[in-house]
């Protein structure tokens, strides 16, 4: 057992895996100063808190990633069809009997802990779609053969459960996952024809189907979505009040912590000034206690990891490799620049979490699986490196 650990350890990228180990100390850290006020004052509980939640969440995140390394991508085609059904169950189950957070129905209740599906299909959609390209991909190239079927079923994995996930009402959510579908399918061995014909059905029913849901409910968006569409000038009077508030009082914070910052646990704008301080707005707190140049770093180790899972999709041995690698890089980078973008007033503000910085069980254990994924193509690309050497 010990030696089969030893053995996996040499295999993987330990540059990404220390990244990753301490992102998710300093994270786990950081949540303590960025949650106190909510959790003493807001939750009546320990300025520990969240801290203890969280722990637990890395833990189980950290189960899911030791899991996956040590199973073999190419096991995938036999089971994925499994989750990802239950996931679209699971998500359609959310809209009947979910809770109602923040204006979405993207949770269900279980007791002690809460449950989002859409956060757990994030890394499912990339495997099944890996997976499907890797089975279908060189009939897709041959134009002798007909891609219909196949070409329909690819985007049927891929946008099911979007479309649940819209009727959620969670457009940040909705949209990572439309990222994904849309990197796979403008790199997929489907022909470039072929793709502007189907992105053709594809509007033409998208617009179909707003129209019917416009003339049902009176409206696409609900109020709330749409207002967070008015995000430019945050801080003017009539905007500081609505989805301003948020944005205007980050710009504060990011003003406050100047070059260096204001301390680690001095932030103010924590108290009272910004909802979800430990969530989704919680780079605007580390930016007040750590300043321009902590702030920079984290930016900066968002790109290493970045760059780390492309190199790897870059030197997959195996189609399914590749893909997996590259769904993964489209997942980090979407939450990245969707949340902060959000919060610098360059996109609406959606609510996504931030990788490794912001309190959430789903998506953290969500990431850990897809870094999982990312780290057991690396060990494979290793094996066969090494077989080819030996042979």
């Amino acid at each position: 057992m010990l030696s089969k650990i030893k053995k996996t350890f040499s295999e993987m990228d330990k540059g990404l895996l220390f990244i990753i180990l301490g992102f998710c100390i300093f994270g786990l850290c950081n949540i303590v100063t960025a949650s106190s006020r909510e959790a003493v004052v807001g939750m009546d509980q320990s300025v520990y808190y969240y801290f203890y939640r969280h722990l637990i969440v890395l833990i189980v995140g950290f189960a899911a990633f030791i899991f996956l390394i040590n199973i073999d991508t190419s096991h995938y085609s036999g089971w994925i069809l499994l989750p990802f059904g239950a996931l679209a169950i699971l998500n359609l189950v959310a809209i009947i009997h979910g809770k109602f957070t923040r204006g979405a129905l993207n949770w269900i209740g279980l007791g002690f802990f809460n449950l989002q599906p859409s956060e757990f299909s994030k890394p499912v959609i990339i495997a099944i779609l890996a997976v499907y390209i890797e089975k279908y991909g060189k009939r897709l190239r041959n134009p002798r053969v007909n891609h219909k079927n196949m070409i329909w079923g690819f985007c049927g994995l891929g946008l099911i459960i979007p479309a649940i996930v819209f009727f959620q009402k969670d457009l940040g959510t909705m949209l990572i996952q439309l990222s994904i579908f849309g990197v796979f399918y403008l790199v997929s061995p489907i022909l470039a024809k072929e793709k502007w014909k189907v992105m053709e059905v594809l509007c033409v029913v998208v617009v179909f189907l707003g129209l019917i849901l416009y003339a049902k409910e009176g409206a696409i968006l609900t109020p709330e979505q749409k207002a967070r569409f008015n995000y430019f000038n945050p801080c003017e009077p009539s905007k500081f009040a609505g989805k301003g508030y948020q944005v205007c009082n980050a710009y504060v914070a990011i003003n406050l912590g100047g070059l260096t910052g204001v301390g680690i646990g001095k932030s103010t704008q924590k108290y009272s000034y910004i909802p979800e301080a430990h969530t989704d707005m919680v780079f605007a707190i580390l930016a007040e206690e750590y300043g321009f140049i902590g702030g920079a770093i984290v930016i900066f180790l968002y790109g290493v990891i970045l760059y780390h899972i492309l190199m790897l999709s870059s030197r997959a041995s195996t189609i399914r490799g590749k893909y997996i690698c590259l769904g993964v890089a489209t997942y980090f980078f979407a939450h990245v620049f969707i949340n902060l973008g959000g919060m610098f007033g360059l996109i609406p503000l959606t609510g996504v979490p931030l990788p490794f910085l912001s309190y959430g069980g789903s998506f953290t254990i969500s990431l850990l699986a897809a870094l999982g994924m990312v780290e057991r193509v690396h060990i494979e690309t290793k094996q066969k490196m090494k077989h080819e050497r030996n042979v």
